[in-house]
């Protein structure tokens, strides 16, 4: 795929971006350069490779998932204006 003069003109537009020819031609050069890129990546034989969630084996550091924190449950809602039956009731603000 290869964006043409008048496809970079038409997207400038729809930006609403000012750009000179000049820019334009700069613009599209480097937009199908990244399109003849992904081409080529597109092109790689890939069956196979099974999928990676990271280019390099890293390994990350997990902990247990355990409950550190207290319940405090009771200590917060004594502060709020309005509880019932453990959860806070707060005014209607929308109708």
């Amino acid at each position: 795929m290869s964006l043409s003069l008048d496809d970079v003109k038409r997207i400038a537009n729809l930006s609403r971006l000012d750009v000179s020819d000049a820019e334009a031609e700069q613009v599209l050069a480097k937009l199908n350069g990244i399109f003849g890129l992904i081409e080529e990546m597109r092109a790689v034989d890939t069956t196979g490779v099974a999928p990676m969630s990271h280019a390099q084996d890293v390994y990350l550091r997990l902990r247990e998932d355990v409950v550190t924190e207290t319940d405090r449950r009771d200590a917060f809602q004594a502060v709020a204006p309005q509880t019932e039956a453990g959860l806070y009731l707060v005014p209607k603000v929308i109708e």
